[in-house]
């Protein structure tokens, strides 16, 4: 990549830091990575992918693979503490994942597609939205515009802080976890403070749910049966002194490896709650949401990536098990040969979701060479 187009894909990625939108809203940074990518001369540019989504098309040739790179359109909300040039200047709204430098490096790639004459296939730069809810890929994924592209694989980064700057982090088994968020609502009986034995407070009855699904837990990540329940947000009643109150809610995320495991931990919460609710009288229900399906690597895809990787003499990682977080990612994995890899964001770097954190730019030449080294590798196979 020569140096002013590095110089203005640079540029565009604090332009997207400046102008950040939280998920489903996506509707600017879309025109924005639209205007972005004319200049770069794809075949197509589809518009409203799954909401807000954008991809381009380079069609080569009718016939071969066709490969899609994908990145998030959305950023979250958290307020920036950071006073660089390029805050944001949006209250309350930030890039605080590096998805602003995702869409850099997918974008920067038509400088590079634009010159390439490949006899066969197609490539498809995604622009997903709705990555922080968890909506945006199964939205794509269930949309006839990207289900026409016909992909043979996926492939994605993701920055990791606290990992070695440009090292490539590869995973055989998947790249991120199984999320599931949920909500136990449980329900008993108001009265006056002083005569709680008139009501039935729900305060022991959540408690003993609290411990009993940390019972359920396995933390350490190298086993199969890793699970753990972060309990997020709890409430109880109000401030009101002389009122025992009748209502709770949990709210958790849940996670684990697989699926299995997965199904397997949510019928023992429905279990415990049940059991909990009928020995305390109380009413109960469980609401799930915010569901990320695991990112399970594909093993022709993942052999793509640390084939690339130590031709370009990158420093290779490859870790046992999956990242914690979730990613909804997984989505596609459910339908086809996807891959996502790491990028290794510097060991000093903030972490993901911190108020401080800013992407990298020096990342942005190594993702959009492995990209590079990723399509090239497969079209001239397929030819």
């Amino acid at each position: 990549m020569n140096k002013t187009d590095l110089t203005a894909t640079i540029d565009f990625r604090k332009t997207l830091h400046q102008n950040p939108e939280i998920s489903g809203f996506e509707f600017e940074t879309a025109k924005r990575i639209q205007q972005f990518l004319a200049q770069n001369q794809p075949t197509e540019i589809i518009e409203n992918i799954g909401g807000t989504g954008v991809a381009a098309v380079y069609q080569f040739s009718n016939t071969g693979k066709t490969i899609t790179i994908r990145c998030e359109l959305d950023a979250l909300p958290i307020q920036e503490v950071n006073q660089f040039n390029h805050q944001s200047t949006t209250k309350g709204v930030s890039h605080k994942c590096g998805h602003d430098g995702h869409m850099a490096i997918v974008s920067g790639l038509g400088f590079w597609l634009k010159h390439q004459s490949f006899n066969s296939g197609k490539v498809v730069l995604l622009f997903q939205p709705a990555e922080e809810n968890g909506e945006g890929a199964h939205a794509v994924v269930n949309d006839e515009k990207f289900k026409n592209l016909n992909t043979d694989y996926i492939f994605a980064l993701h920055n990791i802080p606290k990992e070695p700057m440009h090292s490539i982090i590869s995973i055989q088994k998947g790249f991120s976890a199984e999320v599931q968020s949920f909500i136990i609502k449980i329900k008993g009986k108001e009265s006056h403070a002083a005569e709680p034995e008139n009501g039935i407070n729900p305060a022991l009855a959540m408690s003993q749910i609290i411990t009993s699904l940390s019972n359920l837990e396995v933390i350490n990540p190298t086993s199969e049966n890793f699970t753990i329940m972060t309990p997020v947000h709890l409430n109880m009643g109000q401030k009101s002194y002389g009122i025992s109150p009748a209502d709770g809610e949990l709210h958790y995320t849940l996670r684990a490896w697989d699926n299995t495991k997965m199904e397997l931990v949510k019928s023992q919460i429905v279990n415990a709650v049940a059991k909990i609710g009928e020995q305390y009288k109380l009413k109960h229900n469980i609401e799930w949401l915010e569901y990320f399906p695991a990112s399970i690597n594909d093993k022709e895809c993942n052999a793509y990536v640390i084939k690339v990787a130590t031709e370009n003499n990158f420093n290779l990682i490859e870790k046992p098990h999956p990242f914690k977080f979730g990613e909804d990612f997984g989505w596609y994995a459910k339908e086809y040969k996807t891959t996502m890899f790491g990028l290794g964001a510097g060991l000093n770097t903030p972490a993901l979701h911190n108020s401080d954190y800013d992407f990298p730019d020096e990342l942005i030449e190594t993702g959009i060479n492995m990209f590079q080294s990723i399509i090239s590798t497969i079209l001239k196979e397929d030819f």
